[in-house]
């Protein structure tokens, strides 16, 4: 396959919003290939560095999927009836066992959201709960958050999604003015703050509100790391790198539950997962600034004290230095500062239109991926789930999200980032075509066909498609974030990578809002995003493939980028012996002539 190009000469963009100075490369903007190598190339103490980026993704696991075990719905049983109940409903009530609402749910009573036929049910003044999380307490149990008050847990799901699409808009717009380290120090001392409050929330409001800003500073941490991940890594190492880190966050989803079975209260639970974060506070002076940043924004003094560090951590012999770079850093000292803001990105001729792109891709990935989540619940039973108890349901999501990134290694070592995309796109897009379209069809013509099993086969169909939707949508979104900080230049790829990982947010709002309104509209909802499966096909063509090419340091860089042919070019020898001498000047000189008159 056909790689990026870089061209090194003066080029002006033709369309691009790239001042004149910026086009020409400079030998300390070449990072992967001068500087870094210089350097000792991916050394041990990058090696370190890298370590200490995975170290926090294991807490950012467990805070990400607290809200499954925090705002869990249990089962809810009356023992105390109102007194302006029926006779009726009294007597069942007295004289028989209390009711369980949540054992048999009514078709009408989904996920802790109540109607008109169920009023009954609700009419209790004091309940008894049974939670399957592994906790004794949690939010909804705390605050008794069921019946009339099922939607304060929707609106608590809100708070935290919304404060992370928030977090990755503000945060990423700040990692490229100030620094990605400032950035990280400032997420991890709110989050600690807002982290530990949230325990001692004393009512629903309050605890939602501290959630919000609690999504927020989390949303900080996790793209600082993800950036700071990505510069630190020479070209053949930036994919394995994030996905250990992937692996890393997947890990603390998996031990969420014994960490949840462990504490047993669900403010212990929060402080537990707070906690060690204050061992990140150690990173004010262990961990620097990047050195690629610095560099890209030429920022040259605070790069030579970096450079230094780093010769002295991996024991490189600066007498070796063919490119001077040590001397063309010494004359560099003087220039001013030039930092860039995502805004910028407007005036692209190609820029914009990759990161729009990868917004979309990464959007319709999780927002498809709760349609296949939802579509595993068994239609014959009523609203519940063909997952016996909740450490099934649990566990399953989990594999397969495991599942999904162990396939990512190898389809995309072959087939590079935009080959990888699509791939997984068009699975997505197949699972979900052949769910809406194929099913239905099955259980019409189920009696022309002769089969009587129609049913069964429809149920068996419906959980094997969502597992392969679930399995490709994550892939596809996983790989949408990682192509975006590849793609962006150095000095806004704060701000573009925080465009895309807002645009997962967004998809993953779908889960809450559905919930909130009862799933009403959920096939609509899946024909919606399968549509969007369609157009992402088409448009992830348009990308360009990044694979073992160095970073863009700046906008004049990725404009250069160009978009390789899917399918690798015929060679040489394997051309008709009359390929090679065709004109194929010959069709255009005549239509010059034809034009102008000139018969040459």
């Amino acid at each position: 396959m056909a790689v990026v190009q870089l061209e090194t000469g003066d080029h002006q963009p033709e369309n691009g919003f790239v001042s004149p100075e910026t086009t020409s490369p400079d030998l300390l903007t070449r990072i992967d290939n001068s500087v870094l190598p210089f350097l000792g190339g991916f050394g041990k103490y990058q090696k370190q560095l890298i370590v200490l980026t995975w170290i926090p993704a294991l807490f950012i696991g467990f805070s990400q999927f607290s809200d499954n075990f925090l705002l869990a719905q249990p089962n809810s049983t009356c023992i105390q009836p109102l007194a302006i109940l029926t006779n009726h409903s009294t007597h069942s009530s007295v004289s028989g066992s209390p009711k369980n609402i949540s054992e048999r749910p009514d078709p009408n009573y989904v996920n802790g959201t109540s109607t008109s036929n169920n009023n009954t049910l609700c009419n209790c003044s004091e309940w008894t709960f049974e939670l399957h999380t592994g906790l004794k307490e949690n939010v909804v149990t705390k605050w008794s958050l069921i019946c009339d008050s099922a939607w304060k847990v929707h609106i608590a799901k809100f708070s935290l999604l919304v404060g992370s699409i928030f977090g990755y808009l503000v945060f990423g717009i700040l990692a490229d003015w100030f620094g990605r380290h400032p950035v990280l120090i400032i997420s991890v001392l709110f989050m600690l703050v807002f982290g530990f409050t949230v325990a001692f929330s004393r009512n629903v409001p309050m605890f939602s509100t501290l959630r919000f800003f609690e999504g927020f500073c989390l949303a900080g941490i996790t793209l600082s790391l993800y950036v700071l991940r990505i510069e630190l890594c020479l070209p053949g190492w930036r994919f394995s790198m994030t996905m250990v880190a992937s692996f890393v966050v997947l890990g603390g989803r998996l031990l969420m539950p014994g960490v949840a079975y462990l504490c047993r209260n669900w403010q212990v639970l929060q402080a537990v997962i707070i906690c060690p974060l204050l061992l990140m506070l150690s990173y004010i002076w262990i961990f620097p600034e990047s050195l690629r940043w610095l560099l890209a924004t030429q920022q040259y003094g605070r790069s030579k004290w970096i450079m230094g560090h780093i010769v002295e951590k991996n024991r490189v012999n600066v007498e070796l230095d063919p490119d001077n770079i040590l001397a063309e850093l010494q004359r560099s000292l003087q220039q001013k500062p030039k930092k860039t803001c995502i805004v910028k990105m407007v005036g692209t001729r190609n820029l914009w239109k990759n990161i729009v792109v990868l917004c979309v891709t990464s959007l319709t990935g999780y927002g498809i991926h709760h349609c296949f989540a939802r579509s595993m619940m068994d239609p014959e039973a009523q609203g519940t789930t063909i997952f016996p108890d909740f450490y099934t349901h649990y566990y399953t999501m989990a594999g397969i999200a495991v599942a999904s990134c162990i396939a990512l290694c190898p389809a995309v070592g072959l087939m590079g980032r935009r080959g990888g995309l699509l791939l997984f796109m068009i699975i997505t897009a197949l699972a979900s075509l052949l769910q809406l379209g194929l099913l239905n069809l099955l259980g019409k013509y189920s009696e022309q066909l002769k089969i009587n099993t129609a049913s069964t086969m429809n149920t068996h169909f419906t959980i094997g498609f969502s597992a392969i939707g679930m399995f490709s949508s994550h892939a596809v979104s996983a790989l949408s974030i990682f192509f975006c900080a590849e793609i962006t230049p150095t000095v806004i790829r704060g701000g573009g990578l925080g465009l895309v990982l807002a645009s997962a947010g967004f998809g993953m709002l779908t889960e809450p809002i559905m919930e909130l309104h009862n799933q009403k509209g959920y096939f609509l909802h899946h024909i919606i995003f399968a549509c969007c499966t369609l157009i992402c096909i088409i448009c992830i063509l348009l990308l360009p493939e990044t694979r073992n090419q160095p970073l863009p340091e700046t906008l004049a860089d990725v404009e250069n980028y160009t978009r390789p042919p899917l399918l690798p070019p015929r060679k040489p020898g394997l051309l008709h012996p009359s390929d090679s001498t065709r004109d194929y000047t010959r069709p255009m000189k005549f239509m010059v002539c034809k034009c102008f008159g000139v018969f040459l």
